[in-house]
């Protein structure tokens, strides 16, 4: 009797199998494209908030947010609506490919905030100014992501993972900045 074990490129996973990479991974360019429409998106919704105190708009985008975080983690990044979105706005751009699992944790943690943010909201009564600093913060990681991408999940992922990633944006895991004064160097 002889066991095989499965091909790990046939289980579903999040990110997409690209040939000459041995990890699933997405293109940052999309994911960079879809942070800045959650962020326009939601950042519009906050706003509405803070100026006239109607809720229903950051109630409406934290139900958006926390649908778009839960279908990445746990459907897939093919089937989510602004990544679809994002990877049409940058498809004559070259990808930038970075390691799934890294993205799937900074995912998770916006899965948390949305949750928390939707829990403040709705279903605890707190006050509205709590609910504002949660989607704040989390607007303003969606905004570090889409115009410097900064990404904090994979920054906490890239620091406390068992196994470090090996492809994150901007070559973050193998570059090594130079010194104060010193030139860089190609």
């Amino acid at each position: 009797m002889t066991t095989s074990t499965p091909d790990r490129r046939t289980r579903p996973s999040v990110g997409e199998w690209v040939k000459g990479i041995d990890v699933p991974v997405v293109n940052e360019r999309a994911v960079r494209a879809s942070a800045g429409l959650l962020f326009l998106l939601g950042f519009t919704a906050w706003l509405i908030g803070v100026i006239t105190g109607e809720l229903q708009p950051m109630r409406a985008f934290g139900i958006l947010f926390a649908v778009e975080m839960y279908l990445r983690l746990l459907v897939g990044t093919r089937v989510t609506p602004t990544l679809i979105i994002g990877t049409l706005l940058t498809r004559s751009q070259r990808p930038e490919w970075v390691e799934a699992r890294s993205k799937r944790f900074a995912w998770g943690l916006g899965f948390g905030m949305a949750m928390a943010g939707c829990l403040a909201l709705g279903w605890l009564g707190l006050p509205a100014v709590i609910a504002q600093t949660v989607c704040g913060l989390c607007l303003g990681l969606l905004y570090a992501e889409a115009a410097f991408g900064y990404c904090l999940g994979c920054e906490l992922a890239r620091r406390f993972a068992r196994e470090k990633p090996t492809l994150c944006a901007g070559d973050t895991c193998t570059y090594v900045p130079p010194k104060r004064g010193e030139h860089h160097h190609v």
